[in-house]
């Protein structure tokens, strides 16, 4: 059983930046893929973005985070990290880590990961 815990979430004007880390439970992280999913008031659950521990580290994106957003990772520490730049009042959500352990291809939707944390809030003003 895994666990995860986000942090770094918080209030923050547009265009600002925010830098939210999921942090692991297992020694195991570098065989797991994680991913960052967002959910805002009324709608569901949209999948950020995720980074492929178990495939060497390779990230992939949603379309519309591409330029903005940045996942990266640190096995030694057991944790994931989500660069968010340029943010905008339609990136206000809870966010989410997710993992899966290995995965080999990539997965997009949220019931393809079995371990999630509770979430951060993010808030970006106008």
């Amino acid at each position: 059983q895994v666990q995860l815990v986000e942090s770094g979430g918080g209030l923050v004007q547009a265009g600002g930046s925010l830098r939210l880390s999921c942090a692991a439970s297992t020694r195991t992280f570098s065989r797991y893929t994680v991913g960052w999913f967002r959910q805002a008031p009324g709608k569901e659950r949209e999948f950020v973005g995720a980074i492929m521990n178990w495939g060497g580290g390779s990230t992939y994106y949603a379309d519309s985070m591409l330029g903005r957003f940045t996942i990266s990772g640190d096995n030694a520490k057991n944790a994931v990290y989500l660069q968010m730049n340029s943010l905008k009042p339609e990136d206000t959500g809870v966010y989410y880590c997710a993992a899966q352990p290995f995965l080999a291809e990539r997965r997009y939707a949220p019931g393809q990961y079995d371990y999630w944390g509770r979430g951060t809030q993010v808030t970006v003003s106008s």
